[in-house]
């Protein structure tokens, strides 16, 4: 591709003077670009590396006002227009077979839409439903009674238990599970006895999940993954979640028991709550952050027990002057106990 069809790709404005004719053969970092590669600046603090970036071109925004290196294609989201960059230079799309496999295991009454891939070793037990197109990867288990929408498409070795959903449209990544039994157990007699779990699992359409996270099902009732959410790699989502629509759950976040979660929330990674909490629309809680308590939408929250930004930053400031704040008690008590009580000294 020349750098002339590369603005006409990304809609961007090539800067003057530039040699339109230039050819682009690879994407790549701005740590990593040289000659023959495109590379873009998505936030001024990465400015530093394209001051000494050798690529061939660079994707900018528009009011960026530097001398570079490489050629500059001014766009209103750089990032944004990279992606359509890396959709052109990625490699060929890998597509499985449709059919059947041979060593596929397919149960009583099982529904099959048309143009449905179901790869080596995968089970699908009795009156399951798989939608048109979708892709069930090998090894994967499909319970009885469960069902997984159109278009959708199961890496390798993921299970969904029997009578949980997915929609149309889902990604769901290696070795996660959806619908284990929810971690319910009641101590009688000083024995931990198990509660039933008999609820279910419900996917919504364009979800995506990643690679070994877990969704349990609901002691009765659903636990919900809401319309376009994403979930990274091990997460865990507790029994009777209600999770909503757009959200972002990061490695290593878990989600307890009974929490409601609103629409375009995100927990950032290693972050957790406590259950039967509700967190409002439009809530981020930053990484590690622990919710003890429920939340107002709208909020950005930091630290354990989750507090809202400003608070949490003012009291971490209070903390990191604790060793000075010592330090000067000790000299206080110092002259105090020397009579000098007209040498306090200041902080």
């Amino acid at each position: 591709m020349t750098v002339s069809e590369l603005a006409a790709l990304v809609g961007g404005q090539l800067a003057s003077g530039v040699d339109g004719s230039i050819r682009i053969l690879r994407v790549a970092s701005l740590a990593e670009a040289g000659p023959g590669d495109v590379t873009f600046l998505a936030h001024p603090r990465y400015r530093p590396l394209l001051m000494t970036c050798a690529a061939s071109v660079a994707l900018v925004p528009a009011n960026f006002a530097h001398a570079v290196t490489p050629a500059c294609i001014y766009c209103e989201n750089p990032a944004t227009a990279f992606a359509k960059v890396l959709e052109k230079f990625a490699p060929p799309e890998i597509i499985l077979p449709q059919g059947i496999h041979p060593t596929a295991v397919i149960g009583k009454d099982v529904r099959l839409g048309e143009g449905v891939s179901i790869q080596p070793y995968a089970i699908i037990e009795d009156r399951a439903t798989i939608g048109d197109r979708t892709t069930i990867g090998a090894h994967c288990y499909i319970g009885q009674e469960a069902s997984v929408g159109a278009d959708s498409l199961l890496h390798p070795r993921v299970t969904l238990m029997h009578r949980c959903t997915v929609g149309n449209r889902a990604v769901i990544h290696s070795g996660a599970v959806i619908g284990a039994d929810g971690f319910g157990f009641e101590t009688r007699e000083g024995r931990h006895m198990k509660v039933p779990q008999t609820g279910i699992v419900e996917i919504h359409d364009d979800v995506e999940i990643g690679a070994n996270t877990c969704i349990d099902r609901a002691r009765f009732g659903r636990t919900v993954i809401g319309e376009g959410s994403k979930l990274d790699n091990f997460v865990q989502v507790g029994h009777n979640v209600q999770v909503g629509k757009h959200c972002f759950l990061c490695g290593h976040v878990g989600i307890a028991g009974s929490v409601r979660i609103g629409n375009y929330v995100t927990l950032a990674g290693q972050s957790g709550t406590a259950g039967h909490l509700t967190i409002g629309d439009k809530v981020v809680v930053g990484g590690s952050g622990g919710v003890t308590k429920s939340l107002a939408s709208n909020g950005i929250y930091l630290g354990f027990p989750a507090l809202p930004a400003a608070e949490w930053k003012e009291q971490t400031v209070h903390i990191r002057q604790i060793g000075k704040l010592k330090e000067r008690i000790a000299r206080l008590e110092d002259i105090l106990s020397a009579g000098g009580k007209n040498s306090i000294p200041e902080m």
